[in-house]
């Protein structure tokens, strides 16, 4: 049997555990604590995968989000999503202008903040669905149309996007269909005593720390394309399977508990985001294969946005996270479980 890729290049993965290592310790010169979210974005990022965050104001997702784009030294541009904001003020657009040398006017395209490396969506749930709508074709496409020419975005290309709560007022929940062009929905939660404390003494003082560098654009680009390289075995494909379909109404072998509060489940994008960012994590950990613990870990924010509860569940309190939390635990890990239970084969065969 031949070696792939990436088990051939032992140095590349300890590379990659190496710079998950440095970009953690730039970021904890600004960022106190969120760890789990940093390692969440960074998975997003080798993934070529967008990531949601939601949280209230105040919890420095914002700025978050800005330090990561200097550790990975590649061009940042922030939007502030408003009521009033129009697609074109984040796609660009064509303005006349004349051409000194010829004493014509002619069109030029006037590039909008969508043409940067990492594009944060500040508030995005504070504009109207018309500007939401307008950053689908960006996020899929990696292009824009504008006069009925397309234009390439920068490579790599991420959208960041943050939200407040829904509940809050003065916001337009993403439709699921914009949802579901996110790789994870993340929730950025209050600071605990210690890592409030260590904010209000660096916030309140007069040092600042200085981020440097870790990753080029280009670099970024090469472990985008060992992601893929990680081998996975069909074990762990299934469990990932497994996890998506069991979130599924009147699907073969969901459980009961589904039927009673789920309205709608995942689709196909939920499994190959938990088997890529499974991967990416693996190889963030200095690892080069998944393992079900792997999909366990991603399980959340790769779910939570594609499940929706029914009004009986909500009204009761239950959220996607409590869902998700019961399909995992009902779930077997071990390959003979899976295969031995009559449930899972259905699951498999259907």
């Amino acid at each position: 049997m031949t070696e792939s890729p990436l088990q051939a290049d032992a140095a590349a993965v300890e590379r990659i555990a190496a710079a998950r290592r440095q970009i953690h310790e730039q970021l904890s010169q600004i960022i106190v604590g969120q760890t789990d979210v940093i390692e969440e974005l960074l998975i997003s990022l080798i993934s070529r995968g967008h990531c949601l965050l939601e949280g209230v104001p105040g919890l420095a997702k914002t700025l978050m989000i800005s330090s990561l784009a200097k550790t990975l030294n590649l061009s940042f541009s922030r939007i502030q999503f408003t009521p009033d904001l129009m697609p074109a003020d984040i796609t660009g657009t064509e303005i006349i202008e004349e051409n000194r040398s010829t004493g014509h006017r002619e069109f030029r395209f006037l590039e909008g903040p969508l043409f940067s490396n990492i594009v944060l969506a500040d508030e995005i749930n504070r504009t109207p669905p018309k500007t939401q709508a307008a950053l689908l074709e960006a996020m899929q496409e990696r292009q824009v149309t504008v006069g009925r020419v397309r234009h390439e975005l920068a490579d790599p290309f991420f959208v960041l996007a943050t939200q407040n709560p829904i509940e809050q007022e003065g916001t337009y929940p993403l439709p699921e269909a914009q949802q579901d062009r996110f790789m994870f929905k993340v929730y950025v939660k209050y600071p605990n005593f210690d890592d409030e404390f260590e904010i209000a003494r660096r916030t309140t003082g007069g040092a600042k720390g200085e981020i440097s560098p870790v990753l080029s654009g280009e670099e970024l680009i090469e472990l985008q394309k060992i992601v893929r390289e990680v081998p996975i075995t069909d074990h762990v494909i299934r469990y990932a399977l497994s996890l998506v379909r069991q979130t599924r109404v009147g699907a073969a072998g969901t459980p009961d508990f589904v039927q009673d509060l789920v309205s709608w489940g995942a689709g196909p994008r939920a499994v190959q985001f938990l088997i890529l960012g499974g991967k990416a994590r693996a190889l963030l950990h200095g690892r080069t294969h998944v393992s079900t613990d792997d999909i366990k870990a991603l399980a959340k924010p790769v779910l939570r946005h594609r499940v929706s509860v029914n009004f009986a569940a909500d009204s009761d309190g239950i959220t996607p996270d409590d869902v998700i939390d019961r399909i995992l635990e009902s779930t077997p890990t071990k390959e003979d479980e899976l295969t031995s239970d009559a449930r899972f084969q259905k699951i498999f065969a259907s």
